[in-house]
């Protein structure tokens, strides 16, 4: 069995046997909702009988032995409900895991990152989008962790550091699944984001501590006003015990007068706490996770976490602190408690200026906890991808100076092929200066070859795993120029853009940055004609073999292939098909030299369109 295949099988039985608990625990779940309907109805009922028909010394024992009962039945149900919620947490993971194994784009969660603008390669390569390479490996819970794998997959100047550190602590991750997997449970069990899709914001948190931290001085009021609560309460018991005449009323209206009025400075504050609730409730069971956890021999890992492992000051429990305080303000939500309890004290402003005394303390030290923990998401995402494609290996990365390290790859595909129609091919560029040209059929596999070395060139600079037996590369800026458009809006024609783009590349090849070009040009000049495409083609090609650059290109034009007979830089390769009856049959396997046949005119016919007699028929042989 496969790799791909018994990692399928394993899924499959994971969500089999989640679903089958799940339907045991619901079906539980509903016969305690009709025994606690039950208990209260009767309970009820046989403590009125009591003292109906006996007294209250049987009475009140029913009713209080009712309510003990019922709230034990309760808590018990409230653990299963929990854990029927993380049942369903792991089986909507489960599913995630087999949607990305099979390449099944319409179970994923809808890509919410946007695209950049003017990229050199981020929309030829699909890096990001509705069926993109981010969307496959995306796992993060927190919109910044998102657009970070969006960053690193998109990077135009990798730093081979960098890169290292990533790829080490990568290489830890994926044997951790269980670990990955409860804290990706950990983060989405108590926010709602889990069921309407869309990623938690670590910066509305954060702009929430910049706001009101030194501005807002609550002391003298809350002062102000527990003197005049305590005046309220004491003025209200002499009048009970008729030793004053009622002058609580006078003092509790100067203490409305005054609560109303201030209480003004604290609305911001108090609805951006209420708002803040959620986020909240998924940092700290996270960070109470992270600082729990057992990291073992993982020493990179361990590094990478040490802000959240200091036990004299851990997140979790300052967080819970904070928590407790929005809890604390939140009760508005219960009306006629939040008016009992600010009526007898300044129970508002109270809690507000302890908010503010908490997040100045938090200020300091939470965008460090949530650097880490942004960071640990993205890294578990190329973690989880290596994980889910056990054949995939890590790259040998090097500066592109060094001979041996251009480019090279054993067995290269494309991670957005399925398993089973994959082909692999193994392809090596030995000197600065290399261009390959690529020649085939229409549908040979030419394009998607193309998209093949850049993607895996993002996972490898990325610090992630990729589709080969074997890679090693140089630090390369990538360019490409595959998925070039039109623009109505800005009046630019298919081939205006086609020569914008071009000029751009070019343009990055003279530039004098310390890492060379990588190129990757699908059917160079498609949108002008014959003679002016080929002359234009083969100026453009010359200029760049030699140059800094190494670089894929593939192309109709037969002619092309004869640059290799001028520049020894300049290499042939070839896709081939073979027609069988009516059918075209592709191999998608990579060749030396160019292409000896065409299929354009063996397309049309098949397709029932007229191509003149004796054209179109069988391995129609290239012309020159």
């Amino acid at each position: 069995m496969t790799d791909y295949k018994s990692r399928r099988t394993r899924l499959e039985r994971q969500i089999g046997r989640l679903e089958r608990l799940l339907v045991a625990r619901r079906a539980i779940s509903n016969r305690y909702a009709w025994s606690r309907l039950a208990l209260f109805v009767g309970g009820i009922l046989v403590a009125l009988a009591g003292f109906y028909f006996v007294s209250g010394w049987l009475g009140w024992p029913l009713l209080v032995g009712t309510f003990i009962i019922f709230n034990v039945v309760a808590r018990y149900h409230r653990r299963l409900d929990h854990s029927i919620a993380r049942l369903n947490g792991w089986l909507g993971l489960k599913r995630l895991q087999l949607a990305r194994l099979n390449l099944d784009w319409s179970a994923l969660p809808d890509p919410q990152v946007p695209t950049l603008p003017d990229h050199p390669f981020e929309i030829d390569l699909d890096i990001s989008g509705p069926r993109s390479v981010h969307r496959l490996l995306d796992t993060a819970t927190s919109r910044e962790a998102s657009l970070r794998l969006r960053d690193w997959l998109t990077q135009t100047h990798p730093d081979l550091v960098a890169t290292t550190r990533r790829q080490e602590l990568v290489k830890e991750l994926v044997p951790l699944a269980l670990f990955r997997e409860k804290l990706w449970l950990q983060a989405t069990l108590n926010s709602s984001d889990l069921k309407t899709g869309v990623r938690w914001e670590g910066q509305r948190l954060l702009d929430w501590l910049r706001r009101h931290t030194t501005s807002l001085n609550l002391t003298p009021t809350l002062v102000a006003l527990s003197v005049l609560a305590a005046l309220n309460i004491g003025l209200f018991v002499l009048n009970r015990f008729g030793m004053v005449p009622p002058l609580w009323i006078a003092t509790f209206v100067v203490y409305v007068i005054v609560y109303n009025v201030k209480g003004r400075d604290t609305d911001d504050l108090f609805y951006e706490a209420y708002n803040l609730r959620d986020g909240l409730a998924r940092l700290r069971p996270v960070f109470g996770y992270l600082e729990t956890y057992r990291y073992g021999a993982n020493r990179r890992l361990k590094e990478l976490l040490a802000p959240l492992l200091n036990k004299a000051a851990r997140p979790s429990r300052q967080l819970r602190g904070l928590e407790w305080v929005v809890i604390g303000i939140t009760i508005q939500r219960n009306y006629p408690l939040w008016l009992v309890l600010n009526a007898l004290v300044p129970w508002r402003f109270y809690f507000c200026r302890e908010i503010l005394k908490r997040k100045a303390d938090l200020e300091k030290q939470l965008p460090g906890w949530l650097e880490v923990w942004f960071e640990l998401e993205s890294l578990n995402s190329l973690a989880n991808f290596g994980w889910l494609n056990k054949g995939y290996t890590f790259p040998s990365l090097a500066l592109a100076e060094d001979k041996l390290t251009i480019f090279r790859a054993d067995q290269l595909g494309h991670p957005m092929i399925p398993a089973e129609e994959k082909v692999r091919n193994s392809f090596s560029m030995e000197k600065m200066g290399e261009m390959t040209i690529i020649t085939g059929s229409n549908m040979a596999g030419k394009s998607s070859f193309l998209k093949a070395v850049g993607v895996n060139l993002c996972l490898a600079y990325a610090g992630g795993p990729v589709d080969a037996e074997h890679l090693s590369a140089g630090l390369f800026r990538l360019f490409g120029c595959i998925k070039v458009s039109d623009s109505l809006t800005d009046g630019f024609s298919y081939f205006y853009a086609e020569v914008r783009r071009l000029k751009a590349l070019l343009d990055a090849v003279r530039d004098p940055d310390p890492r060379p070009v990588f190129f990757l040009i699908d059917e160079i000049f498609r949108g002008t004609n014959n003679r002016e495409r080929l002359t234009g083609s083969r100026s453009y090609l010359q200029a760049l073999a030699g140059s800094r650059c190494v670089g894929l290109v593939s192309t109709h034009d037969l002619e092309l292939i004869h640059l290799a007979e001028l520049n020894p830089l300049i290499h042939n390769y070839h896709f081939r098909e073979e027609v069988e009856g009516d059918q075209l049959r592709f191999d998608y396997k990579l060749r030396q030299g160019p292409s000896p046949t065409t299929n354009a005119l063996v397309i049309m016919r098949l397709a029932g369109l007229p191509v003149p007699p004796q054209v179109g028929q069988p391995g129609t042989p290239k012309e020159g």
